[in-house]
């Protein structure tokens, strides 16, 4: 079900001619036979899908290449390829593709210039995503939420500003920011890699972006927009970045490869026109205080600042929906300069008890376990004063998946009684006591 109100991303055209791709014909033509001599390719077409440009471009480079002696037509033609001539290095070509290999392994797809990308985000903003409070409910069905978070999580994702969620754990924030991701529901460009003075930043990670070719609703649409759609670009879900504990200020950074002399954009780079997550906020070593440092340009100013391995500093644009989530009160961790920073703040409680028992009945009924008035009493009136009444969303499916697997262990039918739940409470909970070593 497609259920975003975005109008169709506009996709970046097709170039026509070299100098539409943006990049300087050395870096073109050195990317190409680095891309032969690495693949071993010989056929125009082969050639054209690896470094993502049409065949007539392909061709254009291919002959600037031999107007200068480092590509020579094999005389062979390729009768399985449509009768296509094959194309390899000559020696001073497989000279120059070892030379440019020395200054950048980086070969394939042909990146497309910041400038251009900027553009490209621009025309699929996560700002200019519209939610209306069915797209949200549509996406968190299956969490039971009372409706005023609705009404708060709404217009924070609709401004595509910073969110804190906050509030004791076990609660479904990582739930709530997942669904936030199903409600955008749309799709956008993502480039394999960015240009910037004269160095390639790979972008497009198939861990972050799910290609959403093979989805499209209808199958013709992207034949017909192969000829349009600059091929240079990935057509993918919006991304989702979650990170938890192990973020560090440097992952922020661009990653540098030395042995290959190329670099990879950083999470919040990857994450551009969708959602970057930062769970468990507080549980990181740098200071969550540090952390929301780091982002305070960014979230001001849709734009960060990144730097080469010469210290160059230059601009990329800052487009992401940034969701911070703790266990934390926000004034334990953050001072006032920080918070006023972060655009929404949103507490996310456990239920209440009738919001415990409509939950606990709904996950019965789903995982096919009999309610038992016995059973419930016993949980309500002797466990939950144990622990002051404090109600969580993940204890009713812990409990009754408890009871489960005890059942399925003794091979009796699915059941709950006050000894069953004071089995699974067992597992729920462990008594502080000491252990002797």
């Amino acid at each position: 079900m497609n259920m975003h109100t975005t109008p169709n991303v506009i996709a970046p055209l097709q170039p026509k001619s070299l100098a539409e791709t943006g990049l300087n014909t050395v870096m073109l033509r050195d990317i190409l036979i680095k891309t032969m001599f690495r693949m071993n390719l010989e056929l125009v077409s082969d050639i054209s899908r690896m470094i993502a440009l049409s065949v007539p471009l392909t061709q254009e480079l291919i002959d600037m290449g031999r107007g200068q002696r480092l590509i020579e037509a094999t005389g062979t033609l390729h009768a399985t390829s449509g009768n296509e001539m094959g194309y390899q290095l000559t020696d001073s070509g497989k000279a120059r593709a070892l030379d440019a290999l020395s200054q950048s392994e980086y070969f394939g797809a042909m990146p497309v210039p910041l400038a251009a990308y900027g553009e490209q985000m621009k025309r699929q903003s996560v700002r200019d995503i519209r939610l209306t409070r069915d797209q949200l409910v549509g996406s968190m069905g299956h969490l039971i939420l009372p409706s005023d978070l609705l009404g708060n999580l709404g217009p924070a994702i609709t401004s595509g500003r910073s969110i804190l969620l906050y509030g004791p754990p076990g609660n479904g924030k990582s739930s709530i920011s997942n669904g936030i991701r199903a409600a955008m529901g749309d799709k956008i460009f993502i480039p394999r890699a960015i240009e910037y003075s004269g160095q390639v930043i790979t972008v497009y990670d198939p861990i972050v972006h799910s290609s959403a070719e093979e989805q499209m609703d209808d199958p013709n649409v992207l034949r017909r927009a192969s000829n349009r759609f600059d091929g240079r670009y990935v057509y993918c879900e919006r991304p989702t970045v979650i990170t938890g504990g192990e973020l560090t200020l440097d992952m922020l950074d661009l990653k540098y490869n030395p042995v290959a002399r190329t670099y990879q954009a950083p999470l919040q780079l990857k994450a551009s026109g969708g959602i970057f997550i930062v769970d468990d906020l507080g549980r990181q070593s740098e200071p969550p205080q540090k952390l929301v440092n780091r982002w305070i340009v960014p979230l001001e100013e849709s734009r960060d600042i990144l730097a080469l391995q010469s210290g160059e500093k230059f601009t990329v644009p800052f487009d992401t929906l940034v969701i911070f989530s703790t266990n934390f009160h926000p004034n334990e961790i953050f001072d006032g300069a920080a918070l006023r920073r972060i655009f929404f703040k949103i507490k996310i409680d456990g239920p209440t008890q009738e919001m415990f028992l409509k939950i606990f009945a709904m996950v019965a009924r789903k995982k096919k376990m009999p309610l038992d008035e016995g059973a419930l009493l016993h949980l309500l009136k002797v466990k939950y004063p144990t622990i002051n009444h404090n109600f969580a969303n993940y204890q009713p499916t812990f409990l009754i998946d408890q009871m489960i697997a005890i059942c399925e262990f003794e091979g009796i039918p699915y059941q709950m009684s006050p000894d069953l739940i004071d089995r699974a409470w067992g597992n729920m909970f462990v008594k502080d006591e000491h252990i002797a070593k």
